[in-house]
Parts: C-alpha cells; structure tokens; sequence
C-alpha cells in the first residue's frame, strides 16, 4: 500500500510534468483525468490503511486491491495513449506483486484480467468506439493494420502470463527456502539449548544415581533385619516404590543426555516398519481403539542400530496414540527423498498441539500428559541427531499432527 502510493507519485508525477511543458493550459483534459486518478489512488490507499486491521480475511482484501489495480493501470493506460501507451509495462508490475503476495493462482487470475482489460480496450479503440485524450489520429489503433494490432495484443498477454509463471515460481522458492531456513533455525537452535541441558544434567544424573542405589539398597536389608510390621513394611514399600522410579527416570535422563552408541547395522526400511507396526497392534491398550494405516516404498536402505530405530518409532507411535482420546487413525508413510535420503511421516488425527506447545515438546520434562515424564520427546531427538537425522513436527489444534523423521539412506547391501 505504501509503495502504491510512492511510486504513484514519482510515476504520475513525472507525467504531469512533461505534459505541462508540451501543453500551456495545466487544466487540459488529459492532464485533468491525470489530477483525478492521483487523487483517487490516495483516497483509495486512505481508505485500505483505515480498514486494514479490521479485515480478517487478508487474501481476499489482497485479491481485491490488486484487481483494482489492474482497473487503474488500464485507466492509465488509456489517458496515456492507449495502444501508443509506454505505461503497458506496468501491467507486469501489478503481476510481479501479486505473485509475491498470492502466488501462482493469484498471480494467473491478474494475469488473465490485465490480458481481458488490455485486448477490450485496444479493440474498442481500433474499431473507433473508444479514442485516447489529446492523441493524434495517425496513433491510434485504427490507423494500424489489424494483424499488426493483434500482434501487440498477443504479445502483451504473452508476457503478462509468461511473467505470472516465472515470477510465481520464484516466490514459491523464496517461500520454501524461508521455511527450510526457519526450520534449521530452529532446529540449531534446539540443539543448541538440548546439549547445554545434557551437559549439565548428565553429572548431576550421575550424581543421583549413586546414592538413590545405597539407599535402595540399605532400605531393603533394613526390611530383612527389623521385625516385621505391616505399618513400617507399607512405608519401605512406598520408599522402594519411589526409588525405583526416580531411578528409572535417572536412567532415561542420562538416556536423553548421552544416548548410548549403539551398533549400526543396514536395514531394509520397510521391514524394520511393518515390524514395529506389528509388535505396536499387539498390545492390548490401543487395540481396536486406534487403526494404523501403512504406506511404505520398498527396497529403502539405512544405517541405524535397530533398537534406536525401534525406540523412536515406538516413542512417536505411543505419542500419537495418547494424542487421540477415544477411537482414531494413525497413518505412516516412508518414500525415498533426492540426495540420498528418506523420509518417514507418522500423522494422526488426535487433539494437536499449538504453535507455543511445538516450541517446547523436545525440551526434558515438558509433558502436557497428567502420567508423563517429559523425556520420551527429548530421547527421540537425541537419538536421531546422533544418526544426524532430523525430525520436524507440523500440528494444529483440534486436527491432528504429523512427525516427519528425515534419515540418510544407503545403497542395498551386495548380499541383497
């Protein structure tokens, strides 16, 4: 809206200038229709910028802009010369933005207004129904061969759709490249914060894990030593209990702050998948309540040890699950990706996740779940950046949420 009104301004402006010292009068009717159509560019701008936090659907006030741009750049077009108009340029411009804002479609649909606007308009001019202000006779369209002026026409819809292609397919490359850029932020980002975390968290891990097993220990031949009493015999079975899973959640910490190397091996994907699916369908909590649907490209090879591969995948199958609340879908989808690499999705149809809970999913002990630990997320991560692998989460609330895992693949086996 802003550069509308600057370059409407120096453009226009410029005109009116060069007009002025061609005609005496400032009041001729070109220069006049010139004075209005400034004037309502700024009204029009005026008016946007006044209602432009109370519009909720913003692409439909950008398509509504734009097509009223293409009416002003024709009106321009018109007051200029017309068929003899230098300004048939500035359809391009109008479709330039538009890609930048709408896209492809939005580019195409300005595209083919601006074609319909100018070929009307230069028709109506060469059959004499419409004359340009202030030109002369020998330049309008009618004096010109008929083949001559639809060659003109031809050429400008020509370039109006040739630039909507190109420039649409520029910004949805910009776009992409944006959201892959944002994505690694993030992702460094996060990687950044998750080491420093295990760092620091990996001692003191240790540093728990020592005394929580003299404890365990000492409580247990306590219990062996002093008479038996149902009172003291409850409260060392709470201590026994608790300890067991503060050791357990030590464990999965210092699982989460240094995963262990495991021994990598060639697996046939798609096998290592259905297996997984397999031993997942069999257990009696998500049985009948939850349909998991496969869709997995065959003879994809990758280098992982299988019980990190198995750990992540169940992480991520459990995490779904307890995402759906009564009866749902799982759908997974493994297809191979350019340069050497394959990806894994795992979508669901549960309650989904808002952008703010996204951001701290994989941080330790975030959980949203009454039972969770808040590490499940955390140890995924670790493992598959081990593997320097990536997962990538997209949600939306009331929808569901999918987890891309992106692996590097491998060549089959010789043996294969």
């Amino acid at each position: 809206m802003f550069f509308r009104v600057l370059f409407t301004t120096f453009l226009l402006g410029s005109t009116i200038f060069l007009q002025l010292k061609k005609s005496p009068s400032p009041l001729a009717k070109p220069l006049l229709i010139l004075y209005g159509l400034i004037a309502g560019i700024f009204i029009l701008s005026f008016c946007y910028s006044l209602i432009l936090k109370r519009i909720k659907r913003e692409l439909l006030f950008a398509y509504i802009q734009i097509g009223i741009d293409t009416f002003i750049v024709s009106l321009i077009i018109f007051v200029t010369g017309s068929f003899s108009s230098i300004f048939s340029f500035l359809y391009l411009l109008v479709i330039i933005y538009a890609s930048m804002l709408l896209f492809r479609k939005g580019s195409m649909i300005m595209a083919a207004l601006c074609s319909i606007q100018y070929g009307v308009m230069v028709d109506l001019e060469y059959y004499g129904i419409l004359t340009p202000f202030g030109l002369d006779r020998s330049f309008i369209a009618g004096s010109y061969d008929g083949t001559h002026v639809l060659y003109k026409i031809m050429i400008t819809m020509a370039a109006c759709f040739s630039v909507a292609f190109l420039s649409s397919l520029l910004s949805e490359q910009e776009k992409k490249t944006r959201k892959e850029l944002l994505i690694m932020e993030d992702h460094v980002k996060r990687v950044e914060k998750m080491a420093a975390i295990g760092e620091m968290g990996g001692g003191l891990a240790h540093e728990i894990k020592n005394p929580l097993a003299s404890l365990t220990g000492s409580i247990q031949l306590l219990k062996e030593d002093i008479p038996y009493n149902p009172d003291h015999d409850k409260l060392m079975q709470i201590i026994l209990r608790e300890a067991d899973r503060l050791s357990s959640l030590v464990s999965n910490f210092l699982l989460f702050a240094k995963p262990p190397v495991g021994k990598v091996e060639a697996i046939e994907l798609s096998r290592a998948l259905k297996e997984t699916i397999d031993f997942f369908e069999n257990d009696q909590t998500f049985s009948g309540r939850i349909t998991i649907t496969k869709e997995f490209a065959s003879a994809i090879w990758v280098e992982i040890d299988p019980v990190h591969l198995y750990q992540v995948l169940w992480n991520l199958l459990l995490n779904a699950v307890e995402a759906i609340k009564d009866k749902g879908h799982i759908h997974m989808k493994m297809f191979p990706l350019r340069k050497k690499h394959v990806v894994i999705k795992i979508s669901d149809d549960g309650c989904g996740m808002s952008n703010e809970t996204i951001k701290t999913i994989f941080n330790p002990f975030f959980t949203t779940k009454p039972n969770g630990t808040g590490l499940g997320l955390s140890i995924v991560h670790r493992i598959l950046e081990s593997y320097d692998s990536r997962l990538i989460v997209e949600s939306k609330i009331d929808i569901g949420t999918i987890f891309t895992i992106k692996l590097h693949r491998i060549d089959p086996p010789t043996n294969y």
